[in-house]
């Protein structure tokens, strides 16, 4: 029973953590010709947020992970619903699939079994996904610490280099 309660904070935990980043995604991107909104992610189906400039005629269709690890995770499924909005919404002339990853300023480790967290500098990266067809299946998109990116197969893994997407807007304290 011990054992339940403490994964289920966990996981509570993970979920807060990831709600927060979003929502202050959304605050951000909700400024001047923009307008975000977060869409529920994975548990809707859609993105976890959308955002569009439609003056600029832009739509940015964003996938937010945050961790106290190493590495970040973007399963397939994800990135393929980003891929379906930006489809989807074929009127924009330009429409990006994006992974934002915060790494937070404290590293879980586990130590001679004992899980701390140590302090490090915080770090985003805000990745622009592309492909130049519709892909059979979608690989697992990894991020670590440093900002390398790896695209995940069931049958290969390799280092992919997405292109920073500068955001439109002035970067703060996440």
């Amino acid at each position: 029973m011990h054992i339940i309660c403490v994964m289920f904070v966990l996981t509570n935990i993970r979920r807060s953590r990831g709600y927060s980043f979003e929502y202050k995604l959304v605050k951000l991107l909700s400024n001047g010709d923009w307008i975000a909104r977060r869409l529920g992610g994975s548990s809707t189906g859609l993105p976890d947020i959308i955002a569009v400039n439609n003056k600029e005629s832009v739509l940015l269709s964003i996938e937010a992970k945050s961790a106290t690890g190493s590495s970040i995770y973007v399963p397939p499924d994800q990135i393929g619903r980003c891929f379906d909005i930006t489809k989807m919404f074929g009127i924009y002339q330009e429409r990006y699939i994006i992974l934002a990853f915060k790494f937070m300023r404290l590293k879980r480790q586990v130590i001679r079994g004992e899980v701390k967290y140590l302090p490090r500098k915080g770090r985003m990266y805000f990745k622009r996904v592309s492909f130049k067809k519709t892909p059979r299946i979608f690989p697992t998109i990894k991020c670590n610490y440093d900002g390398d990116t790896f695209a995940i197969y069931p049958t290969k893994a390799m280092k992919v280099k997405l292109k920073n997407h500068e955001m439109p807007f002035f970067l703060t304290k996440l």
